[in-house]
C-alpha cells in the first residue's frame, strides 16, 4: 500500500492548492496547502480525509460562504487540465460533505451534478456514498439519469458508486437492505456499448448475489431474454459467486444442469506442503449419462483457521462439455503463501472437487508454515 498512499502526496496537494487559488481567488486555501506537510505515514484513505476536511474549512472561511462557494471553486478549477488525478478524491468528498451539512435540497442535487462533472477526471464512486446515506432515493434517481449520459465514466459511476460492497468505500447498509433499489440502474446499463461500464454492472450484480440471490437470478434471466452479443459474459461474470456456491437456479440458467458423472480424485502430489509452496492435484471426470454434460468444475480448499476449525473457499478450474461416455483428465496448481488478506495456519487442510454444485472426493494434506503463526 505504500505506493498507493503516494497517489496523494505533497506535490499533488500543492498543485491543487495553487490551481484553486488561481481559479477562486476569493478563497485562501491556507489549510489545504498546510496538509502537504502532515501526510507523513498516513494511508490513502486518511490522506483523503485530512485534505477533504481542510478543503471544507478553507471554503467556509469566507464570510457567508457554504457549499456554493466550494462548488463554484471546484468547477472553476476544472478549467485547468492539471486539476485531475487522485487529489480529486478529497475534492469530491469535501463537496459531498458540505452539501449534506447544508441541508438544502438544491445543494444536494448540485453536489450530485458536480460529481458527474468531476468523474471523468477521477471517479466519484467513493464520495457519492455520503449522499446515498443521507438521501438514498434522491441519489439513486440521479444515478438512473446518468445511465443515459454520453460519457462512459458517468454511466459507470451510476453502477459503481451504488455497489453494495464497493472496495475501499464506506459500506452503506441501505444498499444491502434494499437489493431491488439498484436493479433499474443495472438493467439500463447491461447492454452498454462500453466494456468499462458492463464490467461494473457485472461486479455490481455479483455484489447483490451475496445477499439477494433470488432477485439476481431473476434479473439475469430477464437480461438473457433480451440479450445482445455481450450479455452472456455480463451474466456469467455477475453470477460467478452463485456458481461457485452451487446455486441450483444460477447453474441451470447458465446451462449447468444436474449431470450423471463419475469423479476420481483429487489426487495430490504431496501429503505435506511447506509454505510458501504450490500444491498440484489431478482428477478425472467421466460422463456416465446418455446426453452431453455441460460442467462447471471448481475446487474447494478447506483452510485451517486459528481456532482449529476449517473454512472453505471455492476456486475455479474450468467449464467443459463431455459427450456420453467421455472421460477428461484435469490438473491444477494452487499456490500457498502468506498474504495480508489471508494468514495461513499450520495443520490439517483439505481439498474437494465441485461439479455443477455437487461436491466430489476429499483429500487431506498437512500445511507447515515454518513461521511463528499460532496453530
Amino acid at each position: 500500500m505504500g505506493a498507493m498512499n503516494e497517489l496523494i502526496d505533497a506535490a499533488a496537494v500543492h498543485s491543487a492548492a495553487a490551481i484553486l487559488t488561481e481559479a477562486a481567488p476569493g478563497v485562501r486555501w491556507v489549510r489545504t496547502r498546510a496538509t502537504a506537510s502532515l501526510l507523513g505515514d498516513l494511508n490513502l484513505r486518511a490522506r483523503t480525509d485530512l485534505v477533504a476536511q481542510a478543503l471544507q474549512e478553507d471554503a467556509l472561511s469566507v464570510p457567508g460562504a457554504g457549499y456554493p462557494t466550494a462548488a463554484g471553486s471546484f468547477r472553476a478549477a476544472l478549467r485547468f487540465p492539471e486539476f485531475t488525478g487522485w487529489i480529486l478524491w478529497p475534492v469530491s468528498e469535501a463537496a459531498a460533505a458540505l452539501a449534506v451539512d447544508s441541508g438544502a435540497a438544491e445543494d444536494f442535487d448540485d453536489a450530485l451534478a458536480l460529481l458527474a462533472e468531476l468523474t471523468p477526471r477521477l471517479t466519484g464512486e467513493f464520495a457519492i456514498r455520503r449522499l446515498l446515506r443521507h438521501d438514498p432515493d434522491r441519489a439513486l434517481a440521479a444515478a438512473l439519469e446518468w445511465t443515459s449520459h454520453p460519457d462512459e465514466h458517468v454511466r459507470r459511476l451510476a453502477s459503481e458508486g451504488t455497489r453494495p460492497y464497493l472496495p475501499w468505500a464506506v459500506r452503506e447498509p441501505g444498499l444491502v437492505e434494499r437489493p431491488e433499489a439498484t436493479l433499474p440502474v443495472l438493467t439500463a446499463l447491461y447492454r452498454d456499448p462500453s466494456e468499462y461500464v458492463r464490467r461494473s454492472v457485472a461486479n455490481h450484480l455479483n455484489d447483490l448475489a451475496r445477499h439477494a440471490p433470488g432477485p439476481v437470478v431473476a434479473t439475469a434471466r430477464a437480461w438473457l431474454s433480451a440479450a445482445d452479443g455481450n450479455t452472456g459474459w455480463v451474466v456469467r461474470h455477475g453470477l460467478r459467486t452463485l456458481i461457485k456456491k452451487g446455486h441450483p437456479e444460477a447453474l441451470e440458467l447458465l446451462g449447468f444442469t444436474p449431470a450423471q458423472v463419475a469423479v476420481s480424485g483429487p489426487h495430490l502430489d504431496r501429503e505435506v506442503l511447506t509454505l510458501p509452496g504450490e500444491l498440484t492435484f489431478s482428477f478425472e471426470i467421466a460422463n456416465t449419462g446418455a446426453r452431453d454434460a455441460r460442467l462447471a468444475v471448481d475446487y474447494l480448499v478447506h483452510y485451517r483457521k486459528a481456532n482449529g476449525s476449517q473454512s472453505a473457499k471455492v476456486f475455479k478450474v474450468s467449464t467443459l462439455t463431455l459427450a456420453p461416455g467421455e472421460t477428461r483428465s484435469l490438473s491444477k496448481r494452487h499456490a500457498f503463501r502468506q498474504m495480508t488478506t489471508r494468514v495461513h495456519h499450520p495443520g490439517l487442510h483439505a481439498l474437494e472437487l465441485q461439479v455443477n454444485g455437487a461436491v466430489h472426493g476429499r483429500a487431506e494434506f498437512l500445511l507447515e508454515t515454518g513461521s511463528a503463526v499460532s496453530s
